[in-house]
């Protein structure tokens, strides 16, 4: 059964949020040291349909006042009836013009591929499932307005509708494009911010970074939940996670080329979703369609090719559902893959915070403008929480770069790389006759691979993408050898 998300509150436009600044302070060590160290709410009464509570009035609830104003305006006895279509993420027309005092009716076709609304001023209404048409009644609209689809994120990737009404009042509801499901900040200062001086608090615990073991099997049967959850993203920051199976990022899956990979998908969410494994070669269109609330599909494929490959939501807006944690990775080896000593896995994204408690910010999505770059989905939390080897071990980290946006160059400070496979196949390996070795691994947005090296002595060695702005922005982790 599908279910209706909370409208986007409607609230003022504002300049995108300044970007927290960090202070970098020269060497490895000092950085790793300063790093461990709602909204406007605004009622919109639209005259003429909202009913009085008191007094004497018209039988539609009206002050006789009122409906004489009205009666003077220019569409005063007048109906209009407005044609819009919805499709993935646009109504079309997005711009309308009525005479105030009009009386508005609605025909609004869905030819999209997933369920939309058409919600005046944000108000909820009945999703609209596709191929489906309905007819409402927005009753006399005397000043501008908007009216949107308040599935969270559609109205911020373009489904959005400026009402303008000539001839009445001057109404301020026509600027407001804000969205309390985190799409857009509702004020100056509403969205969370990160304290780059915090510690996690006692009880916190970093995510386990090992790397999965392959269990040997030729057929992987894995349930993915869809949860959407209140998670802690850096200390004291909240946000709200949409979630396979509680994590954001999700599970990491392993297996071999040859192997079969048969994942349950189980809609818990409130809203659709879908999943997209990299790693496959199917119809999207089939094993990738969006699912409502209370449903299920089973994705099924054959792993031809080995990497480290991305996993990720595919509803609309793709990115809304990326940068709110759906995302993970899956491990298929190549074949003959040697021993190591220890064996990790890193994940690379970016946090929108939107307002505490909050999914993130839609509108930052879109701009790139990201408050922090993560591994594994929390700020600096390997810096908190140092990874231990042993001096001399033979280490393998899995890089996959699950963006939405950045990039990364995965460096690790006081050794060099002797062997690097990138997206399908080794760039160097280990004893090679060129004596080569390499000191970042490369990827862009959904690219992977994976680098051995050893930490030689005991001590501190940081890691992080050599894109320093993204390291000062909590992209920074430690081995920690002894």
């Amino acid at each position: 059964m599908s279910t209706t998300p909370a409208p986007d509150d409607p609230a003022p436009d504002r300049p995108p949020a300044h970007r927290r600044s960090s202070t970098v302070l020269n060497g490895f060590l000092p950085i790793i040291s300063t790093a461990l160290a709602l909204g406007l709410v605004v009622g919109l009464l639209v005259a003429g349909i909202t009913p009085s509570s008191g007094g004497h009035g018209h039988d539609d609830g009206r002050p006789v006042a009122a409906a004489a104003d009205e009666a003077a305006l220019p569409g005063a006895g007048k109906k209009v009836t407005l044609q819009f279509e919805e499709g993935d993420m646009y109504i079309k027309p997005n711009k309308v013009t009525v005479p105030a005092g009009a009386d508005v009716t609605v025909n609004v076709v869905n030819k999209g591929s997933q369920a939309h609304t058409l919600s005046l001023l944000g108000r909820t209404n009945k999703q609209l499932e596709p191929g489906k048409s309905e007819t409402q009644h927005w009753g006399v609209l005397t000043e501008s307005t908007q009216a949107w689809c308040v599935i969270p994120g559609h109205k911020d990737a373009g489904m959005l509708v400026e009402v303008t009404v000539t001839g009445g009042k001057t109404g301020t509801a026509a600027a407001s494009t804000g969205n309390s499901t985190g799409g857009t900040a509702a004020a100056d200062g509403a969205n969370a911010k990160i304290d780059p001086a915090a510690k996690p608090a006692d009880g916190w615990k970093p995510r386990d970074p090992a790397a999965p073991e392959n269990d040997g099997k030729d057929v992987h049967e894995v349930t993915f939940t869809v949860t959407e959850k209140e998670e802690e993203v850096a200390p004291g920051v909240k946000q709200v996670r949409w979630t396979f199976n509680g994590t954001a990022p999700g599970p990491i899956l392993r297996g071999k080329v040859g192997d079969t990979f048969k994942i349950t998908l189980v809609n818990k969410g409130t809203m659709e979703h879908s999943i997209d494994f990299h790693a496959s070669k199917v119809a999207p269109n089939v094993q990738m369609r969006t699912i409502k609330p209370g449903q299920s599909l089973v994705y099924e494929f054959k792993a031809h090719f080995s990497g480290i490959f991305t996993y990720h939501c595919g509803a609309d807006p793709m990115i809304y559902h990326m940068g709110n944690g759906m995302y993970g990775a899956v491990i298929v080896d190549p074949p003959d893959l040697g021993k190591v000593d220890k064996e990790f896995v890193l994940v690379q994204s970016e946090l929108y915070l939107g307002p505490q408690g909050k999914p993130g910010d839609l509108k930052k999505m879109l701009a790139g403008q990201y408050d922090a770059v993560v591994f594994n989905g929390y700020y600096n939390q390997y810096a908190y929480a140092p990874i231990k080897v042993k001096p001399g071990d033979r280490v393998r980290v899995w890089v996959d770069d699950s963006g939405p946006n950045e990039n990364i160059a995965f460096h690790v400070v006081g050794t060099i790389f002797d062997t690097v496979w990138k997206e399908g196949q080794y760039t160097l390996r280990r004893d090679n006759r060129e004596k080569g070795g390499s000191q970042v691994l490369d990827l862009q947005p959904t690219q992977g691979g994976f680098v051995e090296f050893t930490l030689p002595d005991a001590g501190t060695y940081p890691f992080l993408g050599h894109k320093m702005k993204n390291m000062a922005a909590g992209g920074l982790g430690v081995f920690q050898a002894g």
